[in-house]
């Protein structure tokens, strides 16, 4: 039997050890599980997805494939996200760019999704898919520090332009209009608390580089 709050504590756990190991000495090494932890991440989610139908594997496969290539075309001209470059942690690379980006953009989709779908049920599906896209947007403001100190992927300006931001809406927000017109009905526990755990984990960590790069800057000057 599929015990969402059994799956829920192994997500917490993974999490709360990714806290922990990138913020360790070794952690370079750490973050080179991300690929791993995404992997595992949306195995567990879709095992309690609550029914599957044609329009589900539509809205996972397109996910999957408009997120890699929105990336791709982002990496290869600069002209959807701005000037960026990935590294090494999210693994290996196809024309500079890690196919591991479209699981990523599968999970955040498809989490913050049935988040809005939990917390606005009786909603217009277009009302719902420009929030979960917002929603995915804010996200990524959080993400973008992290993921810069930690060498997920850099920006040639060091910092992420507001079309990076703008960018991200115009594709998430197409990805949940087919999701809330498909799968408006989906409830699933274990996304909306992966959807919080990312929040907390990206929280975190923002955190804690931000402390170390406070600490290294009174010990500089």
């Amino acid at each position: 039997m599929r015990n969402p709050n059994i799956t829920i504590a192994i997500l917490a756990i993974f999490y709360a050890v990714g806290i922990v190991g990138a913020t360790l000495p070794i952690h370079p090494d750490f973050l080179l599980l991300t690929p791993f932890n995404l992997l595992l991440s949306l195995v567990l989610v879709l095992w309690h997805h609550p029914q599957w139908s044609k329009s589900t594997y539509i809205v996972l496969i397109s996910s999957l494939v408009v997120g890699y290539f929105a990336e791709l075309f982002g990496v290869q001209t600069g002209l959807l996200f701005g000037d960026y470059y990935y590294e090494q942690v999210l693994g290996p690379k196809l024309w500079d760019t890690p196919p591991m980006i479209g699981v990523n953009w599968i999970l955040l989709t498809y989490s913050a999704g049935v988040l809005v779908n939990h917390l606005a049920p009786n909603w217009h599906w277009a009302a719902k898919a420009a929030i979960a896209a917002a929603a995915m947007v804010l996200l990524d403001v959080v993400i973008e520090p992290v993921a810069i100190h930690y060498h997920f992927w850099q920006w040639t300006d060091g910092y992420p332009p507001l079309q990076n931001y703008a960018g991200w809406f115009v594709i998430a927000f197409p990805l949940q209009l087919l999701f809330m017109k498909t799968q408006g009905f989906i409830r699933n526990k274990v996304a909306i608390a992966l959807f919080l755990l990312q929040w907390a984990f990206f929280l975190s960590l923002f955190l804690v580089s931000s402390v170390v790069s406070y600490r290294l800057s009174v010990i500089s000057f």
